[in-house]
This record gives C-alpha cells, structure tokens and sequence, in this order.
C-alpha cells in the first residue's frame, strides 16, 4: 500500500459517525491487524487495580528498561487487542519490554479513569526498572494521556520517566487550535465533530476539559523529560502537537516536533514506506532511553 491509496481509504469513512459500540469493534480489528507475529514476543498478563494490562517481551530475560504504552481511540474506543496491536511492534523493533494498558473506557468510567489506570500501569513498571530507563509512548488520546500521566507523577513526587513519544497527542480537549479550521478539508481521517463528541464522553463536565489532567496543554510542563511529538501536516490535530511543544519549551523542557508533510492522523502507525523513517525514529529514540 502507498499513502495515497490509504489517503482515498480514509477518506470514504470520514464523515461516517458510528455508535461507540460500532467503533470499538472496528478499532479491535485495526489491532489484529497491526499486532507483529506473537511468536517472536513473549506476553504476560499483569493485574493492574481497574484493568487489564500485557507486557509484551522478546526475549526471556528482562530488559534494561521498559516502555508504558498508552492507546489512542478518544479515551472511548480500545481495548487490549488493540493496544497489544502497535504495542508489539514496539517492543519488536526496540527490544524493549512494553507494558500496554487497556485503560478503563468512557462513558462507562469518564475522567480521571484513564489517567489513574495510567498511573496503576506506570507504578507497576517502576517496582521493576529505573525511571530513568522507562519511556512513554501514546497516540491520539494516549499522547495526550502520557502527559497527564507526567503531571500526576509531579504532583505525587513519583519519579518521572526518561524519554516521551507523543504520536498526533491530542491535549486540547476544548479543540481550540487553529488547524481545526484550517485542515478541515485536508484531513482525510479526523473531525472537529468527532473529537467534540468523544470530549463530551470522557468530560461531561466542560470545565473538566480545562483541567490539565484532561487537557495537559493547560498545565505546568517544567521539569517534563525530553519529548519526540509526532503529527500530520494535514491533520485537524496539528494545533495540538505545535501548540504542546511550543509550550514544552516555554516551561523548559526539551522537544522535538517532526511534522509529516501531506499525512494524516495517528500515521506513524501506518505500515506504509512514507512513515519508515519517523517508525525508525521513533525506535531510536526509545532504544536511547531504556538502553
């Protein structure tokens, strides 16, 4: 497949608003689909308090540092099928040790649910690797989780981890950027009324939406470790990323923010010879951290 044949994909279920139930079927397919042969991973399932986790390995013996992987789907959408989906190709191309969290859903379990399944999965990696050697890695809502997930850790006085991957974050619940506008038409996957929809889920209380737990952009993000953020040029979303590490910089912290010209949201998962080099990249820098 090439990005334009994949663009043309997209584009047909653009405008097509399924119920909650509908969507979650097909984001588990989507995870089938990604997941790497699991013959070359070892997977162990691990408790956490709310919900189901795996740490995916590739080998027996256990890693140097590990990596908490955090699912996109609006915090409305994923379960653990699809978060062992780019999960495995995770822990495959780095040799990592992944820890994916089937975090708990909205509307069922709304804000904070998300953010405290998060820190139950990153509690559970620090009894067993230096903070220093964990890397977070999410996507969509999961790029935005890892954030708030930093914060709470700030607020706790927990450790933070050593490197953050952020893939088309989505950290503006109120979606107030300018490329909401602006790439209305360019974007061939994502809408403003798609992402309104799942805020109004996962924060029924719009002054939640505000709060940086849910909306990290609004929060203080000094003393963060170094961020890799990650979006399409074509995106509704891109104002997230720019603005996130705009902000990243002004409170301090280290971030690098690589712009894929003409894709779409959430491409670095994409199998496609357009996205190998930032799929590579992104390996690299998780190597860096948790080696």
């Amino acid at each position: 497949m090439n990005a334009a044949f994949v663009r043309n994909r997209l584009r047909r279920f653009k405008a097509m608003q399924e119920p909650l139930a509908v969507e979650r079927r097909i984001q588990t397919v989507a995870g089938a689909l990604l997941r790497r042969d699991r013959r070359r991973l070892l997977a162990r399932d691990v408790a956490l308090a709310h919900c189901e986790a795996v740490l995916l390995s590739s080998g027996p013996s256990k890693s140097a540092g590990a990596v908490l992987y955090l699912h996109g789907g609006g915090y409305c959408c994923g379960d653990l099928t699809y978060a062992c989906g780019f999960g495995s190709v995770i822990a495959a191309e780095t040799g990592a040790d992944t820890l994916c969290v089937a975090y708990r859903l909205a509307p069922e379990d709304p804000f904070p649910a998300a953010v405290e399944d998060a820190l139950d999965g990153y509690r559970h990696l620090l009894a067993g690797y230096p903070a220093q050697r964990i890397a977070l890695i999410g996507e969509s809502a999961g790029g935005g989780l890892i954030y708030a997930l930093c914060l709470r850790c700030k607020a706790l006085g927990l450790p933070l981890p050593g490197g953050l991957v952020a893939i088309s974050p989505w950290v503006d619940l109120t979606q107030s950027g300018p490329s909401y506008e602006e790439n209305r038409d360019a974007d061939p996957s994502m809408t403003r009324a798609r992402l309104d929809r799942y805020a109004a889920v996962y924060a029924p209380d719009p002054a939640d939406r505000l709060d940086p737990l849910c909306s990290p952009l609004f929060g203080d993000l000094s003393g963060l470790p170094e961020s890799r953020v990650y979006v399409g040029g074509d995106e509704v979303m891109k104002s997230d990323a720019v603005g996130l590490c705009e902000k990243l910089r002004r409170d301090g912290s280290l971030a690098r923010l690589t712009v894929g010209e003409g894709m779409w949201h959430g491409y670095v998962l994409y199998d496609l010879k357009e996205c190998q080099a930032d799929k590579r990249a992104v390996a690299a820098f998780i190597r860096e951290v948790t080696r």
